[in-house]
């Protein structure tokens, strides 16, 4: 009896609960599958014609300077040239016979990128310095970043205000706070390229003040 029902557990055994963990997959690959890399994308060697399509549909897009646009066909034609184990200098000129064609077209006007760009910050409370630093990283010119500052009807006394009400800084403060947070909201038009005069000027005045823009 002992005998039966030994044999009767150690058939219960093998037959399981149903609960085992079901074999690890194998990491191996099935035999005479290769594995699959990712296939790098072939580029072209440059020609006028495609960096002429390149340089539209970039236009297209973004407004830019001469020199920026220059800047992208650069890149673009680096990358093509390691890709091809070509000497980049070899296309410098396609660039600039590109370049050249987009500035004759009308396509690219750095004095009229200059003025979208000034108008454009100057809503957004820009100071002069601030925008200079940013036409001359897009690649305008000093002395077009100058004549068109110079034609600017918007003082920075006007631009500091739009400053501090998107920021909600000064006058634009709970008027309990504005004591406690002055040097803050000095230090925060000044960042972002006024003066201090104009700074202090903007943070101390009241809201009913805003309307006198005499220059500081």
């Amino acid at each position: 009896m002992e005998q039966d029902g030994n044999k009767f557990f150690g058939s219960f055994a093998l037959t399981g609960t149903g609960n085992e963990r079901p074999p690890e997959p194998s990491d191996r690959q099935p035999s005479g599958q290769k594995s699959q890399k990712p296939r790098q994308k072939r580029l072209k060697l440059p020609t006028e014609e495609r960096l002429t399509r390149s340089a539209i549909h970039y236009l297209d897009r973004y407004g830019s300077s001469s020199e920026n646009l220059r800047r992208v066909l650069t890149r673009k034609v680096d990358r093509a040239a390691r890709f091809h184990d070509k000497d980049p200098a070899e296309f410098a000129g396609l660039i600039d016979a590109v370049v050249d064609k987009c500035i004759r077209s009308g396509m690219v006007d750095d004095q009229a990128f200059a003025e979208a760009k000034l108008a454009a910050d100057r809503r957004r409370g820009r100071s002069h310095r601030q925008i200079a630093m940013r036409l001359r990283s897009k690649g305008v010119n000093a002395g077009t970043v100058a004549e068109v500052l110079a034609g600017d009807e918007m003082s920075d006394l006007s631009a500091a205000r739009i400053a501090a009400r998107k920021k909600r800084i000064g006058a634009w403060r709970p008027e309990t706070k504005r004591k406690d947070n002055r040097d803050r909201d000095l230090a925060a038009l000044c960042r972002a390229g006024f003066s201090y005069q104009i700074a202090r000027a903007v943070i101390d005045e009241d809201q009913d003040q805003n309307g006198d823009d005499q220059e500081i």
